[in-house]
């Protein structure tokens, strides 16, 4: 289902091309929209369009992956590069601009994930790390089964063009938002099953193993640093950057 919040005097051509954008997304994933509805606003109410959605699946397999299923020894995959969306967002509305362009990851990822659940259907954890990113996704999911979640700091993808942009404005990509990619764990012995389908998809051409969770450092995340120092990294702190949801 989608409910629109419209602002008064909205343009309609906006709002057009936004209807346009969702149906061609919404077939390209299979998904039926089936219900909505629109409310309008007095001017400076809201900002131009609010959009709600309400979406309804069916557990594939069982058990189903949970943020409370990660267990020692596991293997933790990443399908893609960190930060590209929160970046991409907070340099559109601030009208910044950098010399490589920073492109949005903002995708379906029900076939790629289908993939996986075919190559491997105990898989422990899937968690997409949108609001705060990875960091604050991992240590969720590290409080969640009372584990650790050990992370090699060279392993983690990271475009350059992201990574200079974070450079130069003070974030840190671990903690920016992302709308096209997946954490997932996995027993060790399908890791590189996991792996192989994540990579037969376009989305997950960049898939990799970027750690393991251990029974030591229990609700922790630790990184290992390419000196093979040790750091913790915590939850969000204060507001996403830029504001996503």
């Amino acid at each position: 289902t989608c409910g629109f919040i419209l602002e008064e005097g909205l343009d309609l051509g906006d709002l057009e091309r936004v209807v346009a954008s969702m149906g061609r997304a919404a077939r390209e994933a299979g998904v039926l929209v089936v219900a909505g509805d629109t409310k309008v606003v007095p001017r400076g109410a809201a900002d131009k369009m609010f959009i709600n959605t309400t979406g309804i699946g069916a557990v594939v397999v069982d058990p189903a992956p949970s943020g409370h299923r990660a267990r020692p020894g596991d293997a933790i995959l990443l399908s893609g590069t960190m930060g590209d969306h929160g970046l991409a967002i907070l340099s559109t509305r601030q009208g910044l601009s950098f010399e490589s362009p920073v492109v949005s990851d903002c995708a379906s990822l029900c076939h790629i994930v289908g993939r996986v659940l075919d190559a491997v259907p105990d898989v422990h954890v899937l968690r997409d790390p949108t609001r705060g990113g990875l960091a604050t996704t991992l240590n969720e999911i590290a409080g969640q089964s009372g584990v650790g979640c050990f992370i090699e700091e060279s392993l983690i993808p990271v475009d350059p063009a992201v990574a200079g942009g974070c450079a130069v404005l003070g974030l840190d990509p671990l903690y920016l938002a992302n709308e096209g990619k997946f954490i997932c764990i996995v027993p060790e012995e399908d890791a590189e099953k996991a792996l192989a389908a994540m990579r037969a998809d376009p989305l997950g051409k960049g898939a990799c193993r970027i750690g393991e969770v251990r029974a030591d450092h229990p609700g922790k995340v630790v990184m290992v640093t390419p000196l093979g120092g040790q750091r913790l990294l915590g939850m969000l702190e204060g507001e996403q950057l830029p504001r996503i949801c």
